[in-house]
C-alpha cells in the first residue's frame, strides 16, 4: 500500500473538514444564503491579510488577480518596476507589456531579494512610476522578500505597492496595512488550504484611485466590478460556491488557531526542514529562505530529476522540482498550509531514502534526527 503525502508548493494539502463542507449539495449564488457566507469569508479574508481594505474573490487561479492588479490598474504607456528574481517575478514584467505599460525591471539573481536601496534609487531616477511590483515568496527558489522595508520605500512615492502574496499569504509573516501594501495577490491552493481555483486581491483607497483612472481594457478581472459587487457581499460574476463554501471553514481553522500560531507552525516547520537537509550535507539554495517552501540543492553525483520523479511515484511523497536552468538541479519542499510537524519528519525521511537508493553517501537517520530535535528544541507538539 502506497500512502500519498502532496508536500508540492501548490497545490497543499486539504484538511478533511473543509472536503466534507465542499462535499454538501452545491446551492445557487444569487441568494441571501450565499452573501452571508461570503459576508463571512470577506471578513475571514481580511483577518489572513492583516487588512482593512476590501479582499476581491475571483474564480481563477492567483495569476488572474495578478492579471487585474495590471489590467485594471494601469493605462498604456504607463510605467511600473517590476522586481524579477524568479520564475514568478517575471510574470509581473509580462504581465505590464501584455497591456501596454512600461516595465522597469530589477533583475535580482536568483535565490537573492531585492535590496531596498536599489528599488529607491530606481524610483528616485525614474519619474512618474505608478506601481511597483514585487513577489513576498518566490515559489521557483524559495525566497523570502522583505516587503516591510520595501513598503517604507515606496509608501511617500506616488507609487502603489502590489504584491505577489500567492505563495506566502498564511505561512510567512505578512502585514498588508502595517507593511504599506496597496494591493496584496493571493490564491486558494496554498496556505489557504483549499484546491485551485479562487484568487484574492486586497486593494487599499489609493489603489482603488488608479483603478477609477484607468484606460486599460479589463473585463472578468475588473476590480472595479468586483469592488461594485462586493459592496453587496456579491460577485460581479458566477463565484466557484463550492470552494468559497470551502474557504469559509478553511478561514475558521485559522482563526480557531491565530494567524500567528499558524506564522509560528510554519517557521518551526521550515527550521526543521532546512536542519534536516544540512545534517545529510545538503545545501540551500535560497540566501533568504522562506518558511512556505524549502529549495535545495541536489548533490552533483545524483541524477535530479530522477529524485523527484522517485520520491513522487515509488514513495508517494510529492515535491517540486527546479524550473528553467534549476530543473534537476533543485527540488522544492513546501511546509504550507495543512502541514504539520509529521509532514516534515515524513518528508524528511523519504529524502533520505531516495538519496540513499539513488547512490549519495551520508549517515543513514541523520537528517530524520535533526528534524526532530529541532522541532523538540521549538517546543512543537
Amino acid at each position: 500500500m502506497k500512502k500519498e503525502f502532496l508536500l508540492a508548493p501548490g497545490p497543499s494539502q486539504v484538511p478533511p473538514e473543509t472536503l466534507l463542507e465542499m462535499a454538501k449539495p452545491v446551492f445557487h449564488h444569487r441568494t441571501k444564503r450565499f452573501q452571508n457566507i461570503f459576508a463571512e469569508v470577506q471578513e475571514g479574508l481580511k483577518y489572513v491579510f492583516q487588512t482593512k481594505n476590501p479582499v476581491l474573490v475571483f474564480a481563477s487561479s492567483g495569476t488572474g488577480a495578478m492579471e487585474g492588479a495590471v489590467s485594471s490598474v494601469l493605462s498604456p504607456g504607463d510605467k511600473a518596476i517590476s522586481v524579477v528574481g524568479g520564475k514568478f517575478g517575471e510574470r509581473w514584467s509580462k504581465l505590464c507589456k501584455a497591456f501596454g505599460v512600461q516595465s522597469i525591471d530589477i533583475n535580482v539573481e536568483w535565490g537573492k531579494t531585492v535590496d531596498p536601496a536599489v528599488l529607491k534609487k530606481e524610483l528616485e531616477n525614474n519619474k512618474g512610476v505608478k506601481a511597483v511590483y514585487v513577489t513576498l515568496v518566490e515559489t521557483s527558489t524559495g525566497t523570502l522578500a522583505d516587503i516591510k522595508k520595501i513598503g517604507e520605500v515606496v509608501k511617500n512615492t506616488p507609487a502603489i505597492l502590489v504584491v505577489d502574496a500567492i505563495s506566502g499569504l498564511g505561512a510567512d509573516m505578512f502585514m498588508t496595512d502595517e507593511w504599506n501594501v496597496d494591493i496584496a495577490i493571493s490564491g486558494s491552493q496554498k496556505a489557504l488550504m483549499l484546491p485551485p481555483g479562487l484568487a484574492f486581491a486586497s486593494v487599499s483607497e489609493k489603489a482603488m484611485k488608479l483603478v477609477n483612472e484607468s484606460k486599460n481594457t479589463s473585463f472578468y478581472f475588473s476590480f472595479k466590478k468586483a469592488k461594485a459587487s462586493l459592496d453587496k457581499n456579491d460577485t460581479a460574476y458566477t463565484p466557484a460556491v463550492t470552494l468559497i463554501i470551502g474557504l469559509k471553514k478553511s478561514l475558521d481553522m485559522i482563526k480557531e488557531e491565530t494567524i500567528e500560531k499558524v506564522w509560528k507552525r510554519h517557521e518551526d516547520n521550515a527550521a526543521a526542514m532546512r536542519q534536516a537537509v544540512k545534517a545529510i550535507g545538503l545545501k540551500l539554495y535560497s540566501q533568504n529562505p522562506a518558511n512556505a517552501v524549502t529549495a535545495v540543492w541536489i548533490p552533483e553525483t545524483v541524477d535530479g530529476s530522477a529524485f523527484v520523479k522517485k520520491i513522487r511515484d515509488e514513495y508517494g511523497v510529492t515535491m517540486a522540482g527546479g524550473q528553467e536552468d534549476l530543473k534537476g538541479r533543485i527540488f522544492r519542499v513546501a511546509q504550507m498550509g495543512y502541514a504539520n510537524q509529521f509532514d516534515t519528519v515524513v518528508a524528511s525521511s523519504a529524502i533520505e531514502m531516495v538519496l540513499a537508493e539513488l547512490g549519495y553517501g551520508f549517515e543513514r537517520g541523520a537528517a530524520t534526527r535533526a528534524a526532530v530535535a529541532e522541532l523538540i528544541k521549538r517546543g512543537v507538539k
